[in-house]
Parts: C-alpha cells; sequence; structure tokens
C-alpha cells in the first residue's frame, strides 16, 4: 500500500466547535444568488438538480479562496457551508428544485392544466393555494399580483414551522437512535469524510482523503462529460438531444413483458447508485437486491399468472406505468406491512434498552461534551408548538374537517413515520420503502368529508427520520448542534428571497412546462393526473377507486411475513441488515438496486481484498463525495452554456 494513501487515525479528540460565522453567510448568499438558478433550470430540464454541484462547488470555491488568503477552514465551517447548500438548493416539493417557490409553480400550472380543467379541479382549488384560472396573475406570469398574497404567506410561515417541527423532533429520534440505540448510520461519513479532505486541503496538508476524493471527481467529470454535457449542448442547437447514454436508465420492462408479465427490469445509467454500494453495508444492499430482484421480477410475474391480484397491469407498458398499476394493485399494502414491522421492531429495542437502568445511566453520561444538547423536553415543546400551529391554521383553512384528524397525524403518524425512518437511515442508511402515502389519502376519503381544499392544506404529516443522519454527519465533523440551527434560519431567508426572485424571472422567460423544459413536460401531466384523482375522490359524485389499493389482508400478510423472515434470521444468527434492506428493496425499481449489488460486489469481492477491507471502508464515502463533486462541476458547466445561449438566443430574437 502507498504510504501517502494510508489512512491515519481520525478525530476522536477533537472538541466540538460551531461552524456557523460570518464565512457560511458569504457562503449562503453566494448559493442562493449563483447556484440556485442553475438548481431550478438543471431540475426543469432533467429532473436532476445540483444539489451536489452547489455543495461541492461551493465548498471547492471557498477552499481555494481560503488557500490564497491564507485562511483555514476548518473542518467545522466546511461542513456547514455543504450543508447549508443542500438545504437551500433541494428545498422544496420532491421532484422540482430551487427553494420553496417552486410549489407554487406546480400549482399555477395544475391549475390551468388541461387535467385539472377535465376533472372540474380548476375551480376547487382554494385561492389560498393559487389564483383562480383566468386569473391577470397567472396570464401575466407574475408573483408581483394581489392574488398570491395569501399562498405566499403561508408559504412562507409553512417554511418557518417546518423548520421548527423538523428540529425538535429530528433532534429527539437522533438521541433515540444513535445514543440510545447505538445505530452506524453508514451513510453519514460520506459528506463527513468529503468535508474533511476539503478542509485539510485549505490549510494545504493534502492527506490520503484529498487524494481520493481528486480520483473519484475526475471519474465525475469525465463521465459526465459524456452523460451531462453531450445531451445539454446538443439540445440547444437540435430539435433532440443526443444521448449517447440512456437518461435516466436503461429499460427491459416493455421487452420481457411477453415472457414476465408485470416484471420491471433495467438499471440506473448514473453511476451514483455504483458508488452507493461501494458505502452501503454489503448485507443491506443484498437485502435490497433480493427485495427489488425477488419482488419484482420473481414473485411478481408468479403471482399474476396464479392469482388476480396484478389486474391492472397491461402488456407492453414501461417500468413507470407498469410500476403505478402494480403498486396500487399488490405492492402498496405489502410496503406498509412491512414497514409496520420495521417501526414495531424498533420500538421494542427501545423498551428492551430503556429496561436496563443501569445501561441507561451509563449512556447518559457518555453525552458528548460541547455537542450543543438541548434538554429533550425543550425539542419536544419546540415540535408541540409548531404542530399545534399547523393544527390551528389546517383548521381555519379547511373548518369542515375533523379536528382530531389533523391532531393525529400531527402527534401520532408523523413521529411514527419519522421514527421507522430513522431507524432505516440507522441501520441501511436510506429510508426507501418506508413511506406510507396512502395513509393520508386514506384518511381525507375515509373521513366522509366533502371538498377538495382539504387535499392542499398544510397538514403536519411529515417525515423527519432524514434529521437524524445530518445529526450524526455534525457530531462525526465535531460541529457544534447550535451553529447548524443558525445556519439553518439564516439560509431559510436567503433561500425565501431567492427562490421567489428566479422563479420570477425564469416563469417570466416563458411557461413552465413547455417544450424548452422537458423533464416536467414528460412527467408533469401523470403527477397531475393523479392529484387530479386523489383531489377529486373527496368531490361530491368523485371517484372512489383509490381506495381499491389499500388491501387490508395484503397489509397483514405482509406484517407477517416481515415478522417471519425476521425471526428466521435471528434465530439462524444471520446478519438482520438483509431484512432492513428487503423492506427498502421491495420499495423501489430493480433499476436502482441491479447497479447497487454490482457495487456492493466489487467492492467486498474486489476492491477489500486488493486494497484491505480497512482501508477500502474509509475510502468509500470518500469516493462517493468525489464523485458527486465531479458529477456537480461538470453539471455546473453545462447549466452555465444553456443559460447564456438561451439568453442571447432570446435578445437576438
Amino acid at each position: 500500500m502507498n504510504k501517502e494513501f494510508s489512512p491515519e487515525v481520525d478525530y476522536q479528540a477533537e472538541q466540538f466547535k460551531s461552524g456557523f460565522n460570518l464565512k457560511t453567510v458569504f457562503a449562503a448568499l453566494f448559493i442562493g444568488f449563483i447556484m440556485l438558478p442553475g438548481s431550478i433550470y438543471l431540475g426543469l430540464i432533467t429532473g436532476a438538480g445540483i444539489g451536489g454541484a452547489a455543495q461541492w462547488v461551493t465548498l471547492i470555491l471557498f477552499v481555494e479562496i481560503a488557500k490564497r488568503s491564507f485562511v483555514k477552514l476548518s473542518r467545522q465551517e466546511t461542513y456547514i457551508i455543504y450543508i447549508l447548500a443542500g438545504s437551500l438548493i433541494t428545498w422544496g416539493m420532491v421532484g422540482l428544485h430551487g427553494g420553496a417557490f417552486n410549489a407554487l409553480i406546480w400549482n399555477q400550472y395544475l391549475v390551468q392544466s388541461t387535467y385539472a380543467k377535465a376533472f372540474g379541479l380548476d375551480k376547487l382549488m382554494p385561492s389560498w393555494v393559487v389564483p383562480p384560472a383566468g386569473s391577470e396573475a397567472l396570464i401575466k406570469r407574475t408573483f408581483l399580483d394581489r392574488d398570491w398574497l395569501i399562498p405566499i404567506i403561508l408559504l412562507v410561515v409553512h417554511s418557518i414551522l417546518f423548520l421548527l417541527n423538523r428540529f425538535g423532533l429530528g433532534y429527539v429520534l437522533f438521541r433515540i437512535t444513535s445514543d440510545v440505540e447505538k445505530l452506524e448510520f453508514p451513510m453519514a461519513p460520506v459528506a463527513a469524510e468529503g468535508a474533511t479532505a476539503l478542509a485539510e486541503t485549505s490549510a494545504k496538508k493534502e492527506t490520503w482523503r484529498w487524494k481520493v476524493f481528486s480520483i473519484a471527481a475526475m471519474i465525475g467529470v469525465v463521465f459526465g462529460s459524456i452523460y451531462i454535457v453531450i445531451p445539454t449542448i446538443t439540445g440547444l442547437i437540435a430539435t433532440k438531444p443526443l444521448m449517447l447514454i440512456p437518461i435516466p436508465w436503461v429499460d427491459f420492462t416493455a421487452a420481457i413483458g411477453a415472457f414476465l408479465p408485470t416484471a420491471m427490469l433495467g438499471f440506473f445509467t448514473d453511476l451514483t447508485f455504483l458508488f452507493a454500494g461501494f458505502v452501503l453495508p454489503f448485507w443491506v444492499v443484498a437485502g435490497i437486491f433480493i427485495g427489488a430482484i425477488g419482488g419484482k421480477v420473481i414473485l411478481s410475474p408468479i403471482l399474476y399468472r396464479h392469482t388476480n391480484i396484478f389486474h391492472t397491469w397491461q402488456s407492453g407498458m414501461s417500468v413507470i406505468p407498469a410500476n403505478i398499476a402494480n403498486t396500487m394493485d399488490f405492492w402498496l399494502s405489502i410496503t406498509i406491512g412491512t414497514g409496520v414491522v420495521v417501526g414495531l421492531i424498533g420500538i421494542w429495542k427501545l423498551i428492551t434498552a430503556r429496561r436496563n437502568k443501569k445501561e441507561k445511566t451509563e449512556r447518559r453520561q457518555k453525552l458528548p461534551a460541547g455537542r450543543g444538547d438541548l434538554p429533550i423536553w425543550l425539542a419536544l415543546l419546540v415540535w408541540f408548538v409548531s404542530t399545534s400551529i399547523y393544527i390551528i391554521i389546517c383548521h381555519i383553512l379547511v373548518p369542515n374537517f375533523p379536528l382530531f384528524l389533523f391532531v393525529l397525524f400531527g402527534f401520532i403518524l408523523t413521529p411514527f413515520l419519522s421514527y421507522i425512518s430513522a431507524r432505516m437511515f440507522g441501520i441501511t442508511g436510506v429510508a426507501t420503502g418506508v413511506s406510507f402515502p396512502m395513509v393520508r389519502e386514506g384518511t381525507f376519503i375515509l373521513s366522509g368529508y366533502k371538498g377538495a381544499d382539504i387535499w392542499f392544506a398544510p397538514v403536519p404529516y411529515f417525515d423527519h427520520g432524514g434529521a437524524t443522519q445530518e445529526f450524526k454527519q455534525l457530531e462525526l465533523t465535531k460541529t457544534r448542534f447550535t451553529s447548524w440551527y443558525k445556519a439553518e434560519f439564516m439560509a431559510l431567508a436567503v433561500m425565501l428571497f431567492c427562490s421567489f426572485l428566479f422563479w420570477s424571472i425564469i416563469w417570466r422567460m416563458g411557461p413552465i412546462p413547455s417544450s424548452t423544459y422537458p423533464y416536467v413536460q414528460k412527467l408533469w401531466p401523470m403527477s397531475a393526473t393523479f392529484q387530479c384523482l386523489w383531489a377529486t375522490s373527496t368531490v361530491e359524485g368523485g371517484a372512489a377507486w383509490m381506495l381499491e389499493a389499500l388491501k387490508f389482508k395484503y397489509i397483514v400478510g405482509g406484517s407477517i411475513t416481515g415478522i417471519a423472515l425476521y425471526a428466521l434470521l435471528l434465530l439462524t444468527h444471520a446478519p438482520v441488515a438483509i431484512f432492513y434492506g428487503i423492506v427498502g428493496g421491495i420499495a423501489i425499481f430493480p433499476h436502482q438496486a441491479i447497479p447497487m449489488f454490482l457495487g456492493a460486489l466489487l467492492g467486498r469481492f474486489y476492491f477489500a481484498k486488493k486494497l484491505g477491507k480497512e482501508n477500502w471502508r474509509r475510502y468509500t464515502p470518500i469516493l462517493l463525495a468525489g464523485y458527486a463533486c465531479g458529477m456537480g462541476l461538470i453539471g455546473m458547466f453545462s447549466i452555465a452554456v444553456a443559460l447564456i445561449a438561451k439568453t442571447v438566443f432570446q435578445l437576438v430574437f
């Protein structure tokens, strides 16, 4: 082994320090005014956004400035800048980037869409969500209209309350899963080690971390040149972009439908999933592969041929419609059943751990000094108050909806879902497959409420499990928790202003979606169709077919199967991580599982043997971080070229 690549001892003895100061404020402004518009643009075109780009490009820029100014960026400052970039860029609805105002862009599309008109939803959407169809605000494509006043106020209030809610409950769950249950959080070192590598180079101390990071970054640059740059550039000069590598996947689902009905098969072409297979525990990835391939490729066709479970699937379907059909017919209920088992196991483990008072006392004594911990009662109070305000707002907006159901969502379902998700992060590194989307929708339908406005109310039903991993990363980088709180609220103000500014500019440039933005033009109609179906299911005479997707017998069957599998693994002393992997695997596309499993096999049976098991374990998170950085850099280059080209085109013509 080359000496310069040999890992040294971690900074275990380092004290916790604050990462929030003037440097991080400047970083937040840079991200908001420079990175955010690029994130919006790339998200509209490819759906990918530039979360990784914003984080790593910002870090590299500030590291280089610091080196030339003879200023050292500490590991704590580096990580706070990293986490700020992520929160500034990715805040908002799933599948659309660019801050909180992306939700209003979606709402303006929905109310004007042909799908809303076909279902009559355009006349049912409340004015506190979006101006009515035909409003001057929508015709002129501007937020500077009084019709947007209430929706914008609600958006700002929701953004503040959500952050408080997340900090309060997320911290409590971190204390449970990390300090009490001692879960490993295998993906947490990715950002921590990447930030450490960049902090080291800012001090002109280029250790093994920086070398590994640089190698992976170059892989990302080279691959990204083919994967991102070529389609972006050719899309500017041709009606159809040239893709040497299909984006986002190669799909065989329609081709195999004749002999494997209902099966879904393919693979993602982005190497991120391969690198993720390096990082995640091998038996977790093996479980994901078993769950995805065994369930979606093997079990589904068997059930199709011998039962009448899959009655929605049709021959010739590609992966997206096939996944929707199969999920509604069977897999959604199974996912809910197995997810409940994960939660019950976690609660059982927590109760068992707390029975031992001596062990409990020891854990309290080992709470790291200077970490910035809050009293548990204070965190719970913040969560309780913010949830209560949510409930009051919802009751004012939708007064006829049963109040106790808002309470159920806020005080029962949110902590339960968040705890399950937190345990999945702690054990597998991801929380895939533990959300229960039909619980919210099913509750609305079964409540007997008539009206579409409940579907747009800010119901306090959240998954804060991901916050536990962020707390863990703060702990690994020896960053005080209090510095994160300060940075996030500062970033919230920057995000709201910049999101308003740049979405206003881009929306004024042209309708969203349109042929200019191929990703949203392709996928938004499908999303709009489903939202119209949901929202009109509680209207008098609306569709009730959504209720058919929740099948109690399958939920119970999934729970029993999950308990039996968990018990079998315990009895045979097999790795229990397989169980959690399977739970995640049955809820995802096989397209994700295949490259992840390939990465896990390469890591375990080739690289670990060649480089040494311990060395490889420490390289993997930095490899993933470096690759994300390289892809981010090349993505930013593509965005810059595309924005300049489109601006020049509009000026000329």
